[in-house]
C-alpha cells in the first residue's frame, strides 16, 4: 500500500480544508481569519510552543527529578511462550524474530533479550544478545541451545 492508495473509511468523509483570502463571501477573505495586525497576524508570527506571555512557563515551573542513562543499553524482550509457534530444530536468530513480527526492529537497538515467562514446548536454537536466567534454564530443559551472538 502506498500514501496515494489511502482512502477513507466508507462512510467517512475528508473534511475540506478552510479556503482562507478568497473574498468577503467567503467568510474568510480579506484578513483570512487573522484580524487587524498584531503578532499572529503577521507572516512568521505568533509564539513558540510552551510561551505563556513571559510568566514562567510550566514546563520550568514543575520539579525535575533523575536523570536520563546517555549509555544505557536498550534490548526489545521476548517471552520464551512466543518461541513455541515455531517447529523443533529451528535456528532461532534476532532477523527471524523481526520477520514474524515478534519484535520491532526500532526497540531493539542494542539487540533482544529472552525472558523466561511461560513455558517452552519446542526444542530450539537460539541465538540473541542476552538471556535471563529462567529462560536460559528453560530453553535447555526443552532439549534446545542458548547461543549468545
Amino acid at each position: 500500500m502506498k500514501l496515494h492508495d489511502l482512502r477513507p473509511n466508507e462512510g467517512g468523509g475528508v473534511k475540506a480544508t478552510k479556503r482562507l483570502g478568497r473574498g468577503i463571501g467567503s467568510g474568510q477573505g480579506k484578513t483570512s481569519g487573522k484580524g487587524h495586525k498584531g503578532q499572529n497576524a503577521r507572516s512568521g508570527g505568533g509564539v513558540r510552543p510552551g510561551f505563556e506571555g513571559g510568566q514562567m512557563p510550566l514546563f520550568r515551573r514543575t520539579p525535575k527529578r533523575g536523570f536520563t542513562n546517555i549509555f544505557a543499553k536498550v534490548y526489545a524482550t521476548v517471552n520464551i511462550e512466543d518461541l513455541n509457534r515455531f517447529e523443533n530444530d529451528t535456528v532461532i536468530t534476532p532477523d527471524l524474530l523481526f520477520n514474524e513480527g515478534i519484535v520491532k526492529r526500532g526497540k531493539a537497538k542494542d539487540g533482544i533479550k529472552i525472558l523466561g515467562d511461560g513455558e517452552l514446548t519446542a526444542k530450539l536454537t537460539v541465538q540473541a544478545q542476552k538471556f535471563s536466567k529462567t529462560a536460559a534454564e528453560k530453553i535447555e530443559a526443552a532439549g534446545g541451545k542458548v547461543e549468545v551472538i
